[in-house]
């Protein structure tokens, strides 16, 4: 039987496209991206694209402090937040052409429409044009997770795609959760002058991160203004003239407060309800779809990769699954699964969080023999010197191997100084083979040299 495609791809984001591309790289021919919507997916059009190109500009709007220090008069009065959004989507727009040329490069084939499953070897779009395969790679992402009672409507209740839609600024602003993109959107808002309110549901934010670097951000969000409301749920909205009441309820009670705008950052959950996928026989977990070894389902030529899997929600993730998929499709013996204790996550606040491995707390609640040290950026010359002190660098490591088990920084260009840790936990060097490694001086790496000095 004579299939359209060797490979089809549903979906176009981090996991769609580098998949499509490794595969062309990998030998496999007739390969087609199916896409609803814009290429890219939601990381590269409302996600970690035009977030980071908001929070650089909101990191340069900030710097206006440090002019006036030297004496440098201005006047952020003239602020035009429309250019601010402007200037993120030429990043997108920049980006986006750089996929289509390696598309074309490769001959993958981009077609658009809103496809789903029609049987273990065929796809059919709402229109009613039906393709076939030989190897389905299910790659349609996520979408926003509700919160009952603040339905969005992306004016005054906001996804985070309605908040990187703006083109104007609320005075004011209540963030439900503080994840990665509620933090990462309390940032920018905050440094364009918004009050910010968070609100998180647990005990403290970014609850998945190392308790000793979050506790950090928050203070130094505190002093700029931002306030935490933890163990406090928002329970009911009504919508007023001027904007929003909310109704949050504590251990203390209940409030009211009035906003222009809330986010709602409760999460995401993964896009698969109208895939039919029952068609192949794949039956999804709490919204997941399982998979065994190289990610493939249960159907045997159909893979998965991304934020449809039970597997941390990031660009990087999913752009290594789909590698991982089509290296199996096309014949080649790639890794089986990704090493979930060696996956960087990284917030791009200012400061930055980033982290791997083991946090303190889960290490002791599997009793691991662990120990650890930790370096203030305080003591580094280069932080002090640029007027960065506030941060750390935290290493955990096997008493017993000798192992690291994770490390977790907040700081200045934390984002890029985990790769050395990560590099050393994934080569398997101990803390005394690191600390043997000489860095330049002055640089804010010479934090992981002197983080290694403790006595193990």
């Amino acid at each position: 039987m004579t299939v359209d495609y060797e490979l089809l791809i549903l979906g176009s984001g981090p996991a769609g496209y580098v998949g499509a591309v490794k595969a062309a790289e990998s030998g496999i021919k007739k390969i087609a991206v199916l896409e609803k919507e814009t290429l890219g997916g939601v990381c590269l059009n409302r996600g970690c694209i035009p977030s980071k190109s908001l929070i650089h500009q909101a990191t340069v709007f900030r710097s206006i402090q440090e002019l006036e220090f030297l004496g440098v008069k201005t006047d952020p009065s003239g602020l035009d937040y429309s250019k601010v959004f402007l200037q993120s989507r030429k990043a997108v727009d920049n980006l986006r052409r750089g996929i289509e040329f390696l598309f074309k490069k490769h001959g993958i084939e981009l077609i658009h429409g809103d496809f789903r499953l029609h049987s273990s070897n065929e796809v059919i779009s709402t229109e009613g044009t039906i393709l076939s395969f030989n190897n389905l790679l299910i790659a349609s992402g996520s979408k926003p997770k509700d919160i009952p009672g603040f339905p969005i409507d992306e004016t005054t209740v906001l996804s985070s795609t309605g908040a990187l839609n703006l083109n104007r600024l609320p005075k004011k602003a209540l963030v439900l959760g503080s994840g990665a993109i509620g933090l990462e959107l309390a940032y920018i808002w905050n440094s364009f002058g918004v009050d910010v309110h968070v609100i998180e549901m647990l005990d403290r934010i970014l609850p998945q991160e190392e308790e000793e670097t979050t506790r950090i951000l928050q203070k130094i969000f505190e002093k700029r203004n931002v306030r935490f409301s933890c163990s406090t749920k928002a329970v009911e909205m009504n919508k007023t003239g001027k904007g929003v009441e909310v109704i949050l309820e504590s251990r203390r009670g209940r409030i009211r407060e009035e906003t222009e705008l809330i986010l709602i950052a409760a999460g995401r959950i993964p896009a698969t309800d109208n895939l039919a996928l029952e068609k192949a026989g794949i039956q999804t977990e709490k919204g997941f779809i399982p998979v065994g070894d190289f990610y493939r389902t249960s159907s045997p030529h159909i893979y998965a990769a991304g934020d449809v899997l039970n597997s941390p929600l990031l660009a990087h993730v999913a752009s290594r699954e789909a590698t991982i998929a089509v290296q199996a499709i096309a014949g080649k013996t790639p890794q089986s699964k990704i090493n979930p204790e060696l996956i960087p996550s990284c917030i791009y606040t200012e400061p930055q969080i980033a982290g791997f491995g083991f946090t303190e707390q889960k290490a002791k609640e599997q009793n691991l023999p662990v120990k650890k040290s930790v370096y203030y950026f305080k003591a580094n010359g280069l932080a002090v010197a640029t007027g960065s002190p506030e941060g750390l660098i935290k290493i955990l490591w096997n008493q017993e191997t000798r192992q690291i088990l994770g490390s977790h920084l907040v700081g200045k260009n934390a984002t890029e100084l985990i790769h050395e840790l990560l590099l050393a936990a994934s080569a398997k060097l101990n803390p005394h083979q690191v600390k043997e490694m000489i860095h330049a001086h002055p640089t804010l790496s010479e934090g992981i040299m002197e983080v290694m000095e403790e006595k193990i």
